[in-house]
């Protein structure tokens, strides 16, 4: 699944006409081993400052506080914006894992 596709299905007609190639470019620069801060996060998203402090105390973003500010994994942003990419490396991870337990115990 490309990053193309994803982003382009959380699009509106809107922001079809208003702004996709900015949205799209900020996007593609996540990076998922990059580390942004939260009002990094908060443009990669487009939402609100109160929007990403209520992500983050429910947990629905995972970030370290340093030196009293979030710092947030670009895969958790990644993560955010594509769940289907989660649960597919998820289903990879569990197919690999029972693979390997398989041959270790006929072993």
């Amino acid at each position: 699944m490309s990053w193309e596709v994803v982003a382009r299905d959380f699009l509106t007609p809107f922001d079809t006409l208003l702004g996709y190639s900015i949205y799209w470019r900020k996007m593609k620069g996540i990076k998922p081993n990059a580390i942004y801060t939260t009002s990094e996060t908060r443009g990669f998203l487009r939402v609100s400052e109160s929007t990403i402090k209520r992500l983050l105390k429910k947990g629905l973003i995972r970030a370290n506080k340093v030196g009293g500010q979030y710092r947030i994994l670009g895969k958790e942003i990644l993560r955010l914006v594509s769940p289907t990419l989660e649960k597919d490396a998820t289903k990879s991870y569990l197919d690999i894992k029972k693979k390997v337990v398989s041959k270790i115990n006929k072993w």
